[in-house]
């Protein structure tokens, strides 16, 4: 995603079978610090999680970008000219290909400002509702969508439990979850 220009990269090894590749591509993380942990925190909550704890070896790139990148990354794949809080964009099967090391799974690509926006409008810590689009993002990257209503209570269960273990309140219960229901019915979820 990210063209490497003025971008920062960290790699962190989260523990388990998933790696996480943090690009710092745009944006004031100033908020959010330090931004790297929480992505590092939520990538080790979802890859301890029982239902993915014998997955083998992989990595996937968090970009940390602000409103302009992500507006423009939504209005080329996804003909939504506008900012969103976060895009996942799974990595391309390779056939046959062998290669050493973990595969990829892909990008998942934030916007400050909307994740900043988002949070205040929920009244919640920034890092946590991060936390949250980190896993929603990632879930994303695994295969789970949230398109059709049975799709969605299983990508949400799996985000409530994640989260639980980062001691982070269900983002789809009340209050939260009426707060977020008018964003919820444009298109579904994020």
């Amino acid at each position: 995603m990210p063209d490497g220009s003025d971008s920062e990269e960290s790699t962190r090894d989260t523990g388990g079978w998933l790696g996480v590749e943090i690009v710092r591509d745009a944006g004031d993380w100033g908020a959010f610090e330090p931004a790297e942990v929480y992505v590092e925190a939520a990538a080790s909550a979802l890859g301890a999680h029982a239902r993915f704890r014998d997955l083998t070896r992989a990595v996937a790139c968090v970009a940390l970008s602000d409103d302009d990148n992500v507006r423009r990354l939504n209005a080329t794949y996804r003909s939504k000219d506008k900012p969103t809080n976060v895009l996942s964009f799974p990595a391309q099967a390779r056939g046959n290909a062998t290669t050493a090391g973990p595969r990829m799974l892909g990008d998942v690509v934030l916007a400050e400002e909307t994740v900043l926006q988002e949070a205040s409008n929920l009244g919640i810590a920034p890092a946590h509702h991060l936390e949250h689009l980190v896993i929603h993002g990632l879930l994303h990257l695994l295969g789970f969508d949230h398109e059709e209503d049975g799709k969605a209570a299983v990508m949400e269960r799996l985000e409530t439990e994640i989260l639980g273990t980062l001691g982070i309140s269900d983002p789809y219960a009340e209050p939260v979850a009426a707060k977020v229901a008018p964003a919820r019915e444009k298109g579904r979820r994020r």
